[in-house]
């Protein structure tokens, strides 16, 4: 069978599995779901110079990622960013630079097999996502973007997925309530693309 080089197996709990893996607690929690705001961009804009500012060095890439990246996409009001650095497990070469202008380390762990960090910033609230060259969840990150701003009917099932997960119990569970849904659009976009071949794989 065919499969896409980003595909990832379906797991309906990961994400509270991985609470385990958190060493501190976020400066601000993420707070209710929002329709779409156009300050997010500019809070973005504003970080990632923060950002470049702080490490010029290290950053190979960086983007917005996340709900905030997709216009007119219900989120909550956390700016998610992908950053790119030559090594994400030397964190001699970066943490403590970001830490000094008020990033917070969170999480130490790996996602797929890719070495990843997870910092957090108070205000604009925002997650920022530390890889290695060649990690697979970044591409992921970007084609899930590209693939809702240009498939409003899947912007939509994925705006009333995040309004059911609001809905469940405790916070660490929101992102494994929407996952049946992340899935089934991640498979649509991966049967869809040109570039590579990918047989269908149904979740459970």
């Amino acid at each position: 069978m065919a499969t896409h080089p980003l595909w990832r197996p379906y797991s309906s709990a990961a994400n509270a599995v991985r609470q385990a893996e958190r060493i501190a607690q976020r400066q601000v929690q993420p707070g209710p779901l929002q329709e779409h705001q156009d300050r997010w961009a500019t809070e973005y804009a504003a970080l990632r110079l923060l950002i470049k500012d702080a490490i010029p060095d290290q950053v190979l890439e960086i983007s917005h990622v996340g709900s905030t990246a997709v216009a007119g996409l219900l989120a909550k009001p956390v700016i998610d960013i992908d950053l790119t650095v030559p090594d994400a497990v030397d964190e001699l070469a970066y943490l403590a630079r970001l830490e000094a202008v008020g990033f917070r380390l969170i999480f130490r762990d790996d996602i797929g097999g890719d070495a990843h960090r997870q910092l957090t910033f108070g205000a604009p609230n925002a997650n920022l996502h530390v890889w290695s060259p060649g990690a697979v969840e970044p591409q992921r990150h970007a084609l899930f973007a590209a693939w809702l701003r240009a498939h409003p009917a899947d912007r939509d099932r994925y705006a009333a997925a995040k309004r059911a997960a609001a809905e469940g119990v405790g916070a660490s569970r929101y992102n494994d309530l929407k996952s049946a849904v992340v899935y089934d659009i991640y498979e649509r976009a991966f049967i869809t693309d040109s570039a590579h071949g990918h047989d269908p794989r149904p979740r459970p």
